[in-house]
């Protein structure tokens, strides 16, 4: 409608608020705790579905062709003390050598359990995590001029040298949560200036939630096996538990990793909000 000036006003009630018209309306809370539930209840599903395909098909095809042979090798090879030595050699250095430890990680639980096989993969792991912290120290311009190249993923990596011990031992936990790979964390580190006691503090307590699902991992492993090296099956209540266990270290990981991507994002954040 015209002022009688050229220029149009808006029509309205007297009583309008005008904060009623500014920003988005306010969502549905109901609506999402809804949705996060169906997304909570299929995902679960999914897991028990694969949990059932992996045991009754998958499993035993793998264990009977690569798993049993290369236990039995191990088994009828190596002491008890020979594995020792061989297993924490090999957590300490394949880091270094950008080779994966999970293996290593099975074998010891299955040899020495869940407490001394631990304190084993936890004893190499910190040799492991701090060879490719001093040797990357040497090439960190290198590195520097890699990660440019992955600007997202750089930005989430040097939050670990940014604040104070207590910041950076927190960003270290949180990536190693995370599902940054491990072995190029332990070089990508250095680029970051995090210094050396919040590093190997945050990546010993962040490893842990992967350690022991990797013991768990050889453990049922071996318990799987076995019952195939005697042909005998496992019994209902052993089959139900091995399923609920499987499908519990599943679920704990989505968790915790999905739980540690999101506080990444919220320090990124916040770092960039300090920086502006």
């Amino acid at each position: 409608m015209g002022d009688g000036k050229g220029d149009y006003v808006r029509l309205g009630y007297l009583n309008d608020d005008p904060k009623e018209f500014q920003g988005e309306p306010p969502c549905d809370k109901k609506g999402t705790s809804f949705l996060w539930l169906v997304k909570a209840i299929s995902l679960y599903i999914f897991l028990v579905a694969l949990a059932v395909v992996v045991f009754v098909w998958v499993g035993p095809i793998i264990m009977d062709k690569a798993i049993i042979p290369s236990l039995n090798w191990v088994t009828y090879t190596f002491s008890v003390r020979e594995l020792l030595v061989i297993l924490f050699t090999s957590v300490a250095l394949f880091p270094a050598l950008l080779l994966p430890s999970a293996p290593s990680i099975w074998v010891a639980g299955i040899t020495f359990g869940y407490g001394f096989g631990f304190l084993l993969i936890m004893a190499g792991m910190t040799v492991g995590m701090s060879l490719p912290y001093f040797i990357g120290s040497c090439f960190q311009h290198k590195i520097h001029r890699w990660l440019e190249r992955w600007p997202k993923k750089a930005a989430f990596i040097r939050l670990a040298g940014e604040g104070n011990w207590f910041h950076q031992f927190r960003a270290v936990t949180l990536l190693r949560i995370s599902p940054f790979p491990y072995i190029i964390f332990n070089y990508a580190a250095v680029a970051t200036n995090v210094k050396y006691g919040p590093y190997i503090l945050g990546s010993l307590v962040g490893m842990v939630p992967d350690v022991l699902v990797c013991l768990y991992s050889g453990i049922l492993i071996w318990t799987l096996a076995e019952a195939s090296r005697e042909h005998k099956s496992l019994t209902p209540q052993q089959t139900i538990l091995n399923i609920i266990g499987f499908v519990f270290t599943v679920a704990t990981t989505i968790i915790t990793t999905v739980y540690a991507r999101k506080k990444l994002s919220e320090l990124n954040e916040d770092e960039e909000l300090r920086l502006e």
